[in-house]
């Protein structure tokens, strides 16, 4: 990314960016050490389902597998993600069941990595590993509860996805700036703060060379199919 789009980044400051990357490093690491060991016994980057068993493992031994009940009140359940409310109201807990990682988990890492440089106001704290209502063992991810006054407009959208140094490329809220593409910059997954400042709080996101618009049609249900 240029030096430009890098300034543009950051609206409000990278506060507890290290305490937020740190879990997340280590869990990413040691997917990618499963990554590289299939790759180098079987030749093939195929291990989505591996390295979820293995993250369970790695999560319980590492303290930091969650019982799902004591993250809140279930709230939501979207595409992907599985929502709770904090008992205090301060945060949501999203239990993302890795959806949008196809064959192995580093674009999941890679994305709320890119998710918390973009958007720092909503970023990710990851936390640990949980299982889902639906038995599936999941990345638990927090961010603060936002006070919004109402969902963004698409038009509000585009213009701040300019200013960032995104283009559009379609009217389903698709944009790029030819390092990373982001998918469902939509209403219903930005909201417009008490403070006029816009909250991208669920949106998807791949690297530009990654092939993101060919996975994100084949998985997403927004994706209008043929």
């Amino acid at each position: 990314m240029n030096n430009d789009s890098t300034q543009q980044l950051s609206s409000q400051g990278n506060t507890g960016k290290d305490e937020r990357s740190s879990l997340l490093a280590a869990a990413s690491d040691f997917a990618r050490s499963v990554l590289e060991s299939i790759q180098a016994l079987a030749g093939t980057t195929s291990c989505k389902g591996v390295q979820i068993a293995r993250l369970k493992a790695w999560a319980v031994s590492n303290n930091c597998w969650i019982d799902r009940t004591t993250l809140g009140t279930f709230s939501d359940r979207g595409s992907e993600n599985e929502v709770y409310a904090s008992l205090d109201s301060r945060y949501v807990y999203k239990l993302n069941d890795f959806r949008y990682s196809d064959d192995n988990l580093n674009p999941f890492f890679e994305r709320i990595h890119i998710h918390n440089q973009l958007f720092p106001d909503c970023a990710y704290d990851f936390v640990g590993f949980a299982e889902n209502r639906d038995g599936k063992t999941c990345a638990v991810l927090r961010q603060p509860f936002i006070l919004a006054q109402r969902e963004a407009t698409q038009q509000e959208i585009d213009e701040e996805m300019q200013r960032l140094g995104f283009h559009k490329e379609m009217d389903d809220g698709y944009f790029t700036n030819n390092d990373y593409d982001i998918f469902d910059a939509v209403p219903n997954n930005v909201l417009m703060g008490d403070d006029g400042h816009l909250f991208f709080i669920d949106t998807i996101i791949f690297k530009s060379d990654a092939g993101g618009l060919e996975k994100y049609n084949s998985l997403s249900p927004r994706a209008s199919k043929p």
